[in-house]
């Protein structure tokens, strides 16, 4: 029964992005490639590759992969504030997805334009303010996101208890939740506050199929709840990563600058942990296993059912 994948789940994200369950891979800068994104569309849920790292050459080559290991669909993520190409959007319509999520920027700045050429176009935001932004812009869907999801975040975090419900009864467009999501149980909570789908992160960071080194992934294993930092508090960009001796003094700094991230690659596939910043959320600190992205979202269906079912039959 485990190994077997469940019923498809039904939301208007499952219907819009026509996949069996609306869970979303984040588009983890580097992280988000042909191997993690083919394995999560695969197993049903919406794989996304990245544009963050800002090598658009790799990036197609990765998308070319896709269409060799997975016939599901997937999509792209645009990142405005990494990738200064003035083509980015027609690059991503001309490979042919159906699907883009745009973030850190405008959304008047891409969506009519993806929108014309026919891709479903969710933003992501941080705030109301940006939530109601992206709607008058026209986009299909909204990725709420809340502070305490790794990666690069708004200085001024709201939670995701907080900034869904709020967002969720603002607005019509259907949501994506993200931050803070990991299971069956954390999906059910998001659903009861106003979404739709969700999107897991650092759950995908730690996964199998995820092309990280092994001594990331036993980090987050071994994480505690608290073994997260925020830098930028009182700067921009916010970050949250993972709490390692480095990311610990950076913590006290006013300003952390990109030039802290050091050397990328040996942190994410060296494992040098203390060669850069590793992006990781709180929920680290509730995952205790690596597993296979299928294992991984399969267990979240059956126990957001089993949590759904029982929250409904409370009187």
């Amino acid at each position: 029964m485990a190994h077997t994948a469940p019923a498809p789940v039904k939301s208007r994200i499952a219907e819009m992005l026509g996949v069996d369950y609306p869970i979303v891979q984040a588009p983890m800068g580097w992280i988000a490639r042909s191997a993690l994104a083919s394995a999560v569309s695969n197993a049903g849920g919406m794989g996304i590759i990245e544009t963050s790292s800002g090598e658009l050459d790799a990036i197609k080559t990765e998308i070319a992969r896709m269409r060799e290991l997975t016939e599901k669909p997937f999509g792209v993520n645009i990142a405005q504030a990494f990738v200064r190409d003035p083509h980015i959007a027609d690059f991503v319509v001309e490979q042919g997805v159906g699907f883009v999520t745009t973030s850190a920027g405008d959304p008047t700045k891409y969506t009519a334009t993806l929108k014309a050429a026919g891709l479903t176009v969710f933003h992501v935001v941080p705030t109301l303010a940006a939530a109601l932004k992206a709607v008058d812009a026209g986009v299909d869907g909204l990725v709420v996101e809340g502070g305490e999801g790794g990666g690069f975040k708004n200085p001024r975090d709201v939670s995701t208890m907080v900034l869904l419900p709020l967002v969720a009864e603002s607005v019509d467009v259907p949501i994506i939740a993200a931050g803070g999501i990991t299971d069956g149980r954390t999906m059910a909570a998001a659903f009861a506050l106003g979404a739709e789908g969700v999107q897991m992160g650092t759950r995908m960071v730690s996964a199998a199929e995820s092309p990280v080194h092994e001594k990331w992934k036993q980090a987050i294993v071994d994480a505690a709840e608290t073994d997260t930092v925020f830098l930028n508090r009182f700067g921009r960009p916010g970050l949250r990563a993972l709490r390692t001796e480095r990311t610990s003094r950076l913590e006290r700094e006013e300003q952390v600058g990109m030039d802290q991230f050091g050397r990328v690659q040996e942190v994410y596939f060296g494992g040098d942990l203390e060669a850069g910043i590793a992006l990781t959320g709180q929920v680290a600190g509730r995952i205790r296993s690596v597993k296979p992205v299928s294992e991984i979202i399969w267990e979240t269906v059956r126990e957001f059912r089993d949590r759904a079912e029982l929250v409904h039959c409370i009187r």
